[in-house]
């Protein structure tokens, strides 16, 4: 399984229609679109999980493409860095 970050997706874009996008290119496991925190709102990326062949394929093809008007930016999710804890 590989984890796909999308971003700069429009901010109405939801995680059904990711979901229908990906489903091209292999079964999608999980859609996780973020949120900020404090009001709630779309923050313009998100997260697709599924098998790698899909996911490499889905990059390859949708990196660079246009959804709602708005360039989209595919690469291989990496672990996010541990942020240190503040004194």
């Amino acid at each position: 399984m590989k984890s796909i970050y999308v971003g700069n997706l429009p901010f109405k874009t939801t995680e059904a229609e990711l979901n229908d996008v990906f489903s091209e290119f292999g079964q999608v496991q999980d859609v996780k679109l973020i949120n900020d925190r404090a009001t709630g709102r779309p923050r313009g990326f998100g997260f697709v999980l599924m098998d790698d062949d899909g996911a490499l394929k889905a990059i390859a093809t949708l990196n660079g493409t246009q959804m709602g008007g708005r360039t989209l930016k595919l690469n291989e999710a990496r672990e996010r860095e541990a942020r240190p804890i503040a004194a």
